[in-house]
């Protein structure tokens, strides 16, 4: 009976100490993570429905204030020194390389060997020309002493006409005063009349015919020096030929490059060599083709180097675009820098207007990223900042130009923006 009675207290006790609990302390984490979930989805529907904003450090971003302030429209592009001209050594006469005088980068001066050419065939053959014109000197030698004594002859001659002439005159004036003083008769007279006119008219057609032959003999002298003049001109163009064998500089300058070899066959008129001008200079450089339009001849620019400016002048401008660039030439006005040498890179920056009052903005990386449409404006207090679009016109290196969208004294947040993805604010 004892027994039974135990059994049920025991049996009353455990019923007592299994007596299930409330719900919302069995499913206490499912509520827990509910309520989370739930709060979770409110805040991304908040953030959703209003502006999404991006807690960042101010310090380490760069700003800058919009300012009014001179808007100078210039390209700065880096230029390369070249020499103002290159000229091109052609060979003068076709023939072998002998000997290479000069190396690439060598400086010359004009007439300096550059290299030595071969040409039997050549050397032959002026030789031929050479003692031809020996013989031919030697030729025009004896008809020069012929035509001489032919002239000594003919002044020999038309001396003695001259005194028979004389002579005529004389006797006829003897007669006729003969006749004057009845020592001859009239018929008489009119013998040594007719004798006189005859001896007169033949001795001045004598004097004539001398005339045309000393004519004659001066054309034939003349012929002969003119034939005498080629042939020397011939021979000496000949070895000028030889003298063109051996290339030399044309200017003063630096050799540029040599593109024979020692044996190599050499044509006429093969270009063999270049000289490099290096008493003047030019800047060279490319632009992009944005500005292709806008780049004429004569326009202004200036490098900068050791905190002094030169003065340069567009002077030539390649308009075809190739790889979305063109070239464009620059020389100096004026003072160059002492250490210009070829080869030499500076900063070129080529002015396309006056200077113009503008709002004006430092320029920044956040374009790259907004394309200038618009851009992160700060409060007054800079304790945010928010996407406000804008418009930018004109820019340089330096600057950009503000048409819409900001006034003077605004402060803008203009580094990259790559970090804040599409967020409309950031707060600081």
């Amino acid at each position: 009976m004892r027994l039974g009675i135990k059994i049920k207290t025991i049996q009353e006790n455990m019923d007592i100490q299994l007596k299930k609990k409330p719900w919302f302390v069995r499913y206490r984490y499912a509520l827990a993570g509910g309520v989370a979930l739930v709060g979770l989805l409110a805040y991304v529907l908040i953030q959703t429905a209003g502006p999404r904003r991006l807690r960042v450090q101010l310090d380490e971003l760069q700003t800058a204030q919009a300012v009014e302030a001179d808007f100078l429209e210039y390209v700065d592009v880096e230029g390369v020194v070249q020499p103002i001209m290159t000229l091109m050594v052609n060979a003068r006469e076709g023939g072998n390389v002998e000997r290479i005088v000069a190396e690439d980068g060598r400086q010359m001066k004009k007439g300096d060997t550059i290299l030595v050419l071969t040409n039997a065939t050549l050397m032959y053959d002026i030789e031929d020309q050479r003692n031809e014109w020996e013989k031919q000197c030697m030729t025009y030698r004896e008809q020069e002493l012929e035509m001489e004594q032919k002239s000594l002859t003919l002044k020999q001659q038309t001396l003695n006409a001259e005194y028979e002439l004389k002579k005529i005159r004389k006797s006829y004036a003897l007669e006729k005063e003969e006749y004057d003083m009845g020592i001859r008769s009239k018929a008489q007279l009119e013998v040594a009349e007719d004798e006189y006119h005859y001896k007169m008219q033949s001795t001045r057609l004598q004097l004539e015919s001398l005339r045309s032959d000393s004519a004659m003999n001066v054309i034939r002298r003349d012929l002969l020096s003119a034939d005498r003049a080629r042939g020397q001109k011939a021979l000496e163009r000949s070895l000028q030929r030889m003298e063109d064998l051996v290339v030399r500089a044309p200017a003063d300058g630096q050799l540029s490059f040599v593109s024979v070899t020692l044996g190599q066959q050499v044509g006429v008129g093969q270009q063999i060599a270049a000289i490099k001008v290096t008493d003047r200079f030019k800047v060279h450089a490319s632009l992009n083709e944005y500005y292709v339009d806008r780049i004429t001849t004569g326009l202004p620019a200036t490098i900068s180097y050791q905190g002094k400016k030169y003065a340069l002048r567009v002077s030539n401008v390649v308009p075809e675009v190739k790889e979305r660039t063109f070239e464009v030439d620059f020389v100096f006005m004026g003072e160059m820098p002492d250490n210009v040498r070829l080869g030499k890179s500076f900063r070129v920056q080529i002015e396309l207007g006056q200077p113009e009052k503008a709002l004006v903005l430092a320029r920044g990386n956040f374009y790259q990223q907004t394309g200038g449409r618009w851009i992160y404006k700060l409060n007054a207090e800079k304790t945010r900042a928010v996407k406000v679009p804008v418009s930018i016109g004109r820019q340089n290196p330096e600057q950009y130009e503000i048409l819409e969208g900001l006034q003077p004294g605004d402060w803008v947040i203009i580094t990259g923006y790559d970090q804040f993805g599409d967020v409309e604010e950031l707060v600081f």
